[in-house]
């Protein structure tokens, strides 16, 4: 496997970091996910421009334009002949001293992943999901914006921890009001008389690439479709439920905190939905 890092295709093994690095140390610097499909990268210009926005929000130089970063993803997914991939782009303040001064990292780190990538099994997305509401909850936007998609996932691992731990495959997690926020790497739906709900970012909530076109999609299927601050209670009697995310795509939720969600079995909506998204990765990207 061939690594983009700092200009270069090297080797898997031979892509190192320093342990200096300030990504590494703190946490501090700036990643997406983006996925590839039959040859066409999905939203990559998306992705790349919700990159760039957290850089400039943590003030982090990102090395390449965003012409050159594209360039640089289609030569990481050439080099290891992928037709299918999860994409991996990480920018981080580069190596510094061992304090928090970010004017110490005079050169920030760039490096790309191509691999594949299987976050639930067929079987999850046949069935649906059985998740559970964690004790951790969502970090508040005024302590760090959940829009910068920054290294420091440290909230979502504690909340995933929760989740295995009482033999969930995925965690729920409420804001420091008690309101549904996301989970630990997926936006969240419910469908109630075919209107399709998500809460708004300002509860402390990722704006996903994916969370943004399965709501254009359900509108093109003239669903309404809403933001609106949730409830535990609005989940736990919706019609269905799913979760939305970049690795993940769209996958039902049948089950939360033992409480069955309509059926018991996913849902002609979010069925709907899922094939429309399919379709669409498919046939919208960048081709390679």
């Amino acid at each position: 496997m061939k690594i983009y890092l700092n200009g270069k295709l090297v080797d898997r093994e031979r892509a190192t970091v320093s342990v200096y690095d300030h990504g590494l140390l703190y946490g501090d610097g700036v990643f997406e996910g983006i996925r590839a499909y039959r040859r066409l990268v999905f939203k990559l210009e998306e992705h790349l421009d919700r990159l760039f926005e957290s850089a400039h929000t943590l003030m982090l130089t990102v090395p390449l334009s965003k012409a050159q970063l594209a360039a640089a993803v289609i030569q990481t997914l050439k080099a290891n002949h992928l037709a299918d991939a999860y994409i991996r782009v990480v920018v981080t303040r580069g190596p510094g001293d061992l304090g928090l001064d970010p004017r110490k990292c005079p050169r920030p780190t760039l490096f790309i992943i191509a691999d594949r990538i299987v976050l639930y099994p067929d079987q999850l997305y046949r069935e649906g999901l059985s998740i559970v509401t964690v004790p951790t909850q969502r970090n508040v936007p005024e302590a760090l914006n959940p829009q910068i998609k920054s290294l420091n996932y440290l909230n979502n691992i504690l909340a995933k921890i929760e989740a295995t731990n009482a033999g969930s495959a995925e965690a729920l997690m409420l804001n420091a009001q008690g309101y549904v926020a996301e989970c630990t790497g997926e936006n969240v739906f419910l469908v109630k008389r075919r209107a399709v709900l998500t809460p708004p970012p300002y509860v402390g909530l990722l704006r996903g690439i994916t969370r943004d076109t399965v709501m254009a999609l359900a509108r093109r299927q003239r669903l309404a479709v809403r933001e609106e601050v949730l409830t535990r209670h609005d989940l736990f009697n919706a019609d269905e439920c799913f979760l939305t995310g970049t690795a993940a795509e769209i996958v039902p939720v049948v089950r939360i905190d033992g409480r069955v969600i309509g059926t018991g079995r996913p849902g002609p909506v979010t069925g709907v939905l899922r094939r429309a998204y399919q379709r669409l990765t498919r046939t919208d990207g960048v081709r390679y």
